[in-house]
């Protein structure tokens, strides 16, 4: 038996060895995440308090909007994600890459784009379009997040009560749907939270008429400069998505425990089966459709179709709107994310490590370490930049100036999703493997790149695509910190819309159109690396 140290017993070890090695992801999450929602929490609390904030029917008003429309969206996107789910997990028709491919392109689109795809559609805005643009960027989680349950629901219950004389509609209400019921809730948490902290989409369709916790925050601390009032309307939306991470933790860790189940065979659609394929390629077509609107509006002027707004991106906008140029700022997107996605891959890497390591080892605290790892998905990020305008002068010449913080703002965005692309990757390798090397003389660095890294390599270069087409897209918090003379793609756009001028309009709808394009190229790349039992994303 290996010697552990004196007074270590054999499993004590390796836990404290593994828990030493979480010290990266902690150190991490505790300066860039928990200090500045600390402080957040603390101002709420301090000047001006939240009490006189809450007593006021604004507030409240705000918390009404902000929940129902999260409500209706999350119903929506239920509703449309569920037909799709079927046809990606049951099914063997042709073009179904074709649908999972279409269905993750508006999830990882900036938010300010798909709220530009529908002000296109819809150019006063609205609730209506709020509601579905929320529920059009989410009908992937609900698609990937149920999908991927139902390929591994045993088909034998089902057909043994169709043969016991159930309706199909019967049985899957009554056999399929129980089964499915942790992921559905999974599901539904994580987008309702997306939709409860949506920002770019509603600033872009709600405008001055209709304000959710998140726009009013940026509202109060860009424009009023009322950082009390916005410090407590952050502290009141944080209390909301702990309460929802909560719920959605515990039915996530109901889904994994149902992952060991075999992966069933898809097969052709028989009968009614068709139905549903129908409606879930109908659903794809409502999702091309603000898309394919969005192309058609950056090529319309007033005087017919041209490439103008594209061609204006190498200057600066109507009258100097931008201080740099499109181009530049493309350039700086791109290198920003890049930059990103270097830390959020060693991050989240290590975490993922970390995790199984723990988990093997039969830690507590590997719960305690995923629970944390997945908060930043839920603060607002809008939040999470307040905050940091307000602690990281206390770093080491004053890091609020420092290139740096925009790419560590977006990578604690991108770590979580990382995660829970490598995770159950790195979950299925089998453990002999492991057990084989490490009887043969290998250190647990040798069987990480041995074993567990050939194995999970493509999911690894997946996850980085992915990692960096969300990082590119990123507006919530860049659009605090990112620095007048070095604005990523989505501010500048975001910019454009809000000074007058055709030009700037053009501008606008070109930089979005190139921004999904390329979005949609690092999806096709990112599905054919894919493994098949990659996680949810």
């Amino acid at each position: 038996m290996a010697h552990v140290g004196p007074g270590l017993s054999p499993r004590l070890g390796p836990r404290l060895t593994w828990s030493f090695a979480a010290l990266l992801p902690l150190a991490f999450l505790g300066v860039f995440f928990a200090w500045p929602v600390l402080a957040i929490v603390g101002l709420g609390l301090g000047e001006g308090g939240v009490l006189p904030v809450l007593a006021r029917a604004d507030t409240w008003d705000l918390v009404g909007f902000t929940l129902g429309q999260a409500a209706g969206a999350t119903a929506l996107a239920l509703v449309t994600g569920m037909p799709v789910a079927f046809l990606l997990a049951r099914c063997r028709v042709r073009g179904a890459g074709v649908v999972r491919a279409a269905v993750m392109v508006p999830f990882v689109l900036p938010t300010v784009v798909v709220g530009l795809a529908f002000r296109a559609l819809w150019p006063d805005g609205g609730v209506l379009p709020i509601v579905l643009a929320n529920a059009f960027f989410n009908v992937a989680v609900v698609a990937r997040t149920v999908g991927g349950l139902w390929a591994r629901v045993d088909r034998r219950a089902e057909d043994a009560a169709r043969a016991l004389g159930a309706s199909r509609v019967r049985a899957f209400t009554s056999v399929v749907l129980p089964s499915l019921a942790p992921a559905i809730g999974s599901a539904a948490s994580v987008v309702f939270l997306f939709c409860a902290t949506s920002f770019g989409v509603v600033l872009v369709l709600g405008g001055a008429r209709h304000r959710t916790l998140e726009t009013e925050i940026y509202l109060r601390t860009v424009e009023l400069f009322d950082l009390s009032g916005a410090a407590a309307l952050s502290l009141v939306q944080f209390a909301a998505v702990i309460a929802v991470l909560v719920i959605g933790g515990l039915a996530r860790r109901k889904r994994e425990k149902a992952l060991p189940l075999r992966i069933e065979p898809t097969r052709r659609p028989v009968g009614g089966e068709w139905g549903v394929v129908v409606a879930a390629w109908l659903v794809v077509s409502l999702l091309l459709t603000p898309v394919v609107g969005l192309v058609v509006r950056s090529l319309a002027t007033d005087d017919g179709w041209s490439f103008a707004g594209y061609a204006a991106l190498a200057g600066t906008g109507e009258r100097g709107t931008l201080a740099v140029s499109g181009l530049d700022a493309a350039l700086n997107s791109v290198r920003t994310a890049t930059d990103a996605t270097m830390v959020a891959l060693l991050v989240g890497v290590v975490s993922a490590v970390v995790l199984v390591g723990l988990r093997r080892h039969g830690s507590w605290f590997a719960e305690t370490l995923d629970t944390a790892l997945m908060l930043p998905l839920g603060v607002s990020a809008v939040t999470l930049g307040f905050g940091y305008l307000i602690t990281m002068d206390a770093l080491p010449g004053d890091f609020r100036t420092s290139p740096l913080l925009v790419p560590l703002a977006q990578a604690l965005v991108v770590t979580p999703l990382i995660v829970r692309i490598v995770l159950p990757v790195l979950r299925a390798v089998d453990e002999r493997l492991r057990q084989a090397a490490a009887t043969l003389g290998a250190s647990p660095w040798r069987v990480w790149r041995e074993v567990d890294f050939p194995l999970a390599s493509r999911s690894l270069v997946a996850a980085a695509g992915f990692g960096f087409v969300v990082a590119l897209g990123e507006f919530g918090a860049t659009s605090f910190l990112a620095r007048p003379d070095a604005p990523t793609l989505p501010v500048v756009i975001a910019r454009l819309m809000s000074r007058p001028g055709e030009l700037n309009s053009q501008m606008a709808y070109a930089a979005c159109a190139l921004l999904m394009v390329v979005t949609t190229a690092a999806v096709l790349v990112i599905e054919r690396l894919r493994v098949p039992s990659g996680g949810e994303f």
